[in-house]
């Protein structure tokens, strides 16, 4: 027997006027899933232990049958995972955004959906100008980048009671007091403020500007954790699958559980 999952991330939103107070999922026309839900089951499932945050990486780990509590490291080392890069015990990967940050409000943190050859340019720079010999830059997609951390023979500076924030949990917020927290944190903390610096007169920068864009104001950096050891997913369930989506976290899940990655031409995730 074949099983479909469809996990529809992100789309409840929240309450517009325009929509009435409705969330764009509330007002939507939805006829297939209707039909479906009319001749199947439905109900509810919690995917998210209390004391973890409630994000993608979290939930979808748990909703494959990986529970959080044993199994999540950080949503940057699944990210890492999808691009292949192997993480040695002594090695961090840590989410980089390109987002912007205006009178310490964060403003968008997509940096405006910046290109992924804006992105690549800036984190270039960031490279050269930021980085230590333990520091590397990898450019992802569009916003969405890394920064690792290899630590070799020397002492990690990080821990699991090293905490940073989403960006995208500070949407139109004040950055002031969600600047990372706990080990290495003032690592990531000068990083991030330099990068102010380092972009501020950038011509990717220049030139957004003058194209009415916003700008990559900073790097904030987030999600970090060492790579984790899931057992494959047929060696649990015994029955093998396979993964099609646009979104590096998903695609990192596919590669660490042993699925096949489909790619669809032109999916983005947006």
């Amino acid at each position: 027997m074949k099983y479909v999952i469809i996990i529809p991330d992100g789309a409840a939103d929240e309450p517009q006027e325009s929509l009435g107070g409705k969330t764009p999922l509330e007002a939507a026309k939805t006829p297939a899933m209707d039909a479906i839900a009319k001749v199947g089951v439905v109900g509810r499932a919690n995917h998210t232990p209390k004391h973890l945050l409630a994000g993608s990486d979290v939930a979808n780990l748990s909703l494959f049958g990986y529970s959080p509590l044993e199994y999540f490291t950080g949503r940057a080392p699944i990210e890492a995972a999808a691009q292949g890069i192997d993480l040695g015990p002594s090695d961090w990967a840590i989410r980089c955004n390109l987002v912007t940050v205006q009178d310490q409000i964060m403003k968008d943190f997509t940096a405006d959906h910046i290109s992924t050859e804006e992105a690549t340019e800036l984190l270039k720079s960031a490279q050269e100008r930021l980085a230590t010999p333990e520091l590397q830059f990898v450019p992802g997609v569009s916003y969405r980048n890394l920064l690792l951390y290899r630590g070799g023979s020397k002492p990690v500076p990080f821990s699991s009671d090293t905490r940073a924030t989403p960006p995208h949990d500070l949407m139109d917020k004040s950055i002031e007091d969600d600047f990372p927290r706990g080990p290495g944190s003032a690592l990531l903390t000068d990083l991030m403020s330099r990068s102010g610096d380092l972009f501020r007169d950038h011509p990717v920068n220049v030139a957004r500007i003058a194209a009415g864009k916003l700008p990559a104001t900073n790097i904030w950096l987030w999600g970090l954790g060492k790579s984790p050891s899931l057992p494959s997913f047929v060696s649990r369930f015994g029955v093998s699958g396979a993964m099609i989506t646009a979104v590096d976290l998903l695609r990192g899940l596919a590669a660490l559980i042993g699925w096949k990655r489909i790619e669809a031409p032109g999916a983005t995730g947006y």
